[in-house]
């Protein structure tokens, strides 16, 4: 709580609210309004202590944090790739009204059509009282993704990550100087099948040490550092402070300490059944099939008898390593004046498939793509260990702050307040979270289930309370008719097409699937 919130102006408070309940909108003063800490990790999947997702993960910082407010244990994206889902939680929008469904160009191009006097959450809190500093990755570029109005997200904001030449050649032309340095020896991938095996090369794993890394620091280490700056510094108004980590996003390197933590013949990998594909409609076939030519899993468990495992080697490394730089942040956050004033928020942008369902990254609509860490503190509402296993959406972030910190509501959000929830973990909740992959694939998780339905009529279901791994399709079953009929009404009425589009025009998905039908060729790992 507040120090600043003496007993009588909470009495005044609590007066006003009970004598005009309806003019009374939870309004904060702007000296006792709280601090925002807005961290994001980006694509870091359940494989953390306090959800179990792996049980080697070592994560410390994270674990403490989360022993201090309401972890959400069964949260989802609204996309599972990296710039539609940072887009629609900054946004507060869901890709299928918004048509941002990828592709930054495009949604530079219709951001005013598609926000009008709509504003990013950044922006929102700038205009509204607030101090907005931003460092690493926010959105999918970095602090902005549009370049012209980056000075209207935030009052402060560092610079990128900057890679030397020599450095870059390692990516061998991997876009996004922030997700460097490459392995030192460069991706297994594409030494070991060769140039034509360029895309997706991404997908590869190693241990660093200082000289292999620009001036001996990782950006997540610039990032922290930055942080733990703003932090000590007083600020005359309360403040939204973005801080974006970049890893575990491939590829998965990191400094050497991190590795050594881990012991690589002891690793455990994912495991699903012989016919984990069977049941799964030819769409879904073609989202499995990934990036690389031969498929993304094919390639992995091609390329040596080991390396399935020493990517999951190399993911674990990634995670410790970045959950050691949140430590930093945390710690002077606890140090610091602020300390009993900031709302802590932590998210991811999707999850990361690490050979479940035969897949890998994320851009698929089962649970290891949709499913995301996600936690919230708020002083004075919650502060002690709690969890929740009810369905919340990233899209529920944006109006949760408004609501903590006493902002006008936005009126255009689609997502929902969770103070509810942080008030009692237990309070009914039944709003399943919808995410998309693509223009018209969706997926509907419930506090129970998850539906999942293409654009071509495919569908799947399955039952988290007997299946959490999501082996068993049930969607075919006539007995779960009634449960596909309620899942079904959450699906959009209407899908909005692609931002600059005027008409629906077969993508990736559809000249795969469709060359595999003309050819009769699905390949036989994904049967």
């Amino acid at each position: 709580m507040n120090s600043n919130l003496t007993p009588l102006r909470l009495l005044q408070l609590v007066v006003a609210a009970f004598l005009f309940p309806s003019a009374f909108t939870f309004t904060i003063s702007a000296a006792d309004k709280p601090n925002v800490l807005f961290i994001s990790i980006d694509d870091l999947n359940d494989w953390v202590g306090g959800l179990d997702g792996h049980p080697q993960a070592i994560t410390p910082n994270m674990d403490k944090l989360f022993e201090q407010g309401l972890l959400f244990s069964n949260a989802h994206c609204s996309q599972a790739v990296c710039t539609a889902s940072r887009n629609s939680l900054l946004s507060g929008l869901h890709p299928s009204s918004s048509g941002w469904y990828g592709s930054t160009s495009a949604m530079r191009k219709s951001y005013e059509d598609v926000m009008g006097d709509h504003k990013m959450l950044p922006q929102y809190f700038k205009d509204n009282g607030y101090k907005t500093m931003a460092v690493g990755k926010i959105f999918h570029q970095g602090v902005s993704d549009y370049k012209d109005r980056t000075d209207d997200f935030w009052d402060e904001y560092a610079a990128d990550y900057k890679v030397s030449k020599e450095l870059k050649k390692r990516g061998d032309g991997y876009g996004g100087t922030k997700f460097y340095p490459f392995p030192k020896e460069g991706s297994q991938i594409l030494n070991h099948y060769g140039e034509e095996f360029a895309d997706g090369h991404s997908l590869c794993y190693g241990a660093l040490d200082r000289e292999d890394m620009p001036d001996g620091k990782m950006f997540d280490e610039l990032i922290s550092e930055w942080a733990v700056d703003q932090l000590s510094e007083e600020h005359e108004k309360p403040f939204f402070m973005a801080v974006g980590f970049v890893r575990p996003h491939v590829p998965y390197t990191a400094p050497k300490e991190f590795f050594d933590l881990y012991d690589l013949d002891k690793i455990q990998v994912p495991s699903f059944p012989n016919d984990e594909m069977a049941d799964i409609p030819i769409m879904g076939k073609s989202v499995a099939h990934g990036t690389i030519k031969t498929g993304d899993h094919y390639a992995v468990v091609n390329l040596s008898d080991t390396y399935w495992r020493e990517l999951v080697y190399g993911y674990l490394a990634c995670v410790t390593f970045v959950d050691h730089e949140l430590g930093k942040v945390l710690k002077a956050l606890e140090n610091s004046r602020y300390a009993d004033n900031t709302i802590v928020v932590l998210w991811s942008d999707h999850g990361q498939h690490l050979g479940e369902k035969k897949h890998w990254r994320k851009q698929a609509l089962w649970e290891e793509s949709t499913k995301v860490p996600f936690f919230i503190k708020a002083p004075g509402l919650r502060d002690t260990d709690a969890m929740t296993d009810q369905a919340v959406s990233l899209l529920d972030v944006y109006p949760t702050l408004v609501d903590l910190c006493g902002l006008p509501p936005a009126p255009k959000l689609e997502g929902n307040s969770l103070r509810p929830l942080l008030k009692n973990p237990k309070v009914s909740w039944d709003k399943p979270v919808l995410s998309t992959w693509y223009y018209g694939n969706h997926s509907v998780r419930s506090n129970y289930w998850r539906y999942i339905r293409y654009r071509d009529g495919g569908e799947e279901l399955y039952d988290h309370q007997t299946d959490p791994g999501e082996h068993n399709n049930l969607a075919g079953n006539p007995k779960y008719a009634h449960v596909i009929a309620d899942h079904r009404r959450w699906l959009p009425k209407e899908d909005v097409l692609p931002a600059g589009t005027t008409e629906w025009k077969a993508d990736k998905l559809d000249r795969r699937l469709k060359a595999w039908q003309v050819n009769d060729s699905i390949p036989e790992w994904l049967q």
